[in-house]
C-alpha cells in the first residue's frame, strides 16, 4: 500500500434514479446512454486517472504536485469540459429518433462536481486501483449538501484555501452536517459561470441522430435479454 497527497474529483449525473425508473426497453437504452455519457465525461479530464464508475457517478484522482496555486484551476478546467462534453452526449442521445424515455428522458439529466485535496493510501485488488483513507470518505460525504441549484462545482474549504480567487464570483458558502466529520465548510460556483464564454453545443447532424438511434438499440439488448447488469443493480451489490 502506497500513500500520498492526492486531489480528488467526483462527477456526478443528477436525476440518474429517476431516469432508471423506467420499463425493461427503457432501462435497457437508459444503461447504455448513461455509459456514453460517463465515457464522454471520462475522456475530457485526460489530467486526471479514473479511479472508479460509481452508478451514475466518476471518482477521479490525480497526484498533488508541489505547484499548488494550479490546482484550483486544473479542477475548473476539468469540470468546464467534462460537464460540456456531458451536455453534448446528452443533446445525441435526446435527439435521436427512438421515442423511449431512456432516450428523451435524459433531457432531464445534470451534471455536479465535488473536488477535495488530501492524503490518500492506493491499494491495488485484482489490478485495480482503490484509494482509501478519510479525505476520500470526505468528498464522497460532501455530495449531500444543501446546495440549491442543479449543476455547479463544490469545493472543500482546504481545496477553496489553497486556490482561494481563482473560483470565479459569485462564490457561495454551505456548510453540511457529514457524518462523521461534524460541520463542514465547503464553497461552491455555478457551473455555467465557468463555461459561460463558450460557443453553443453544435446540433446533432442527422447521420449521428441515426447512430445514436442504432447504438441504443444494439447496445441495449444484451440488458433487455437479462445477459448484462444494470449499473444501478451492480453499483448497489
Amino acid at each position: 500500500m502506497e500513500s500520498g497527497r492526492a486531489v480528488l474529483l467526483i462527477a456526478d449525473i443528477g436525476g440518474y434514479t429517476e431516469y432508471m425508473s423506467s420499463h425493461r426497453m427503457s432501462l435497457a437504452h437508459a444503461e447504455v446512454n448513461t455509459a456514453r455519457m460517463l465515457e464522454k465525461m471520462i475522456d475530457a479530464a485526460p489530467g486526471f486517472d479514473l479511479i472508479e464508475i460509481e452508478g451514475d457517478a466518476a471518482f477521479l484522482s490525480r497526484q498533488a504536485d508541489g505547484d499548488t496555486g494550479t490546482t484550483m484551476a486544473e479542477i475548473l478546467q476539468a469540470a468546464t469540459a467534462m460537464h460540456r462534453a456531458f451536455h453534448l452526449e446528452r443533446q445525441y442521445v435526446t435527439a435521436n429518433l427512438c421515442p423511449c424515455t431512456g432516450c428523451k428522458g435524459a433531457a432531464d439529466l445534470k451534471l455536479k462536481f465535488v473536488a477535495h485535496i488530501g492524503d490518500v493510501a492506493t491499494q491495488t485488488i485484482r489490478e485495480r486501483i482503490k484509494l482509501v483513507g478519510i479525505d476520500v470518505i470526505l468528498v464522497h460525504r460532501l455530495l449531500k449538501n444543501p446546495v440549491g441549484i442543479p449543476e455547479y462545482v463544490l469545493v472543500s474549504e482546504e481545496l477553496y484555501r489553497i486556490g482561494e480567487g481563482v473560483l470565479p464570483d459569485p462564490v457561495h458558502e454551505v456548510s453540511p452536517e457529514l457524518e462523521g466529520f461534524g460541520t463542514v465548510h465547503a464553497y461552491f460556483v455555478d457551473v455555467e459561470d465557468l463555461d459561460g464564454s463558450a460557443e453553443p453545443l453544435p446540433a446533432p447532424s442527422l447521420q449521428g441522430r441515426v447512430g445514436r438511434t442504432f447504438a441504443a438499440v444494439g447496445k441495449g439488448l444484451p440488458y433487455m435479454l437479462g445477459l448484462r447488469s444494470y449499473r444501478r443493480e451492480a453499483s448497489a451489490q
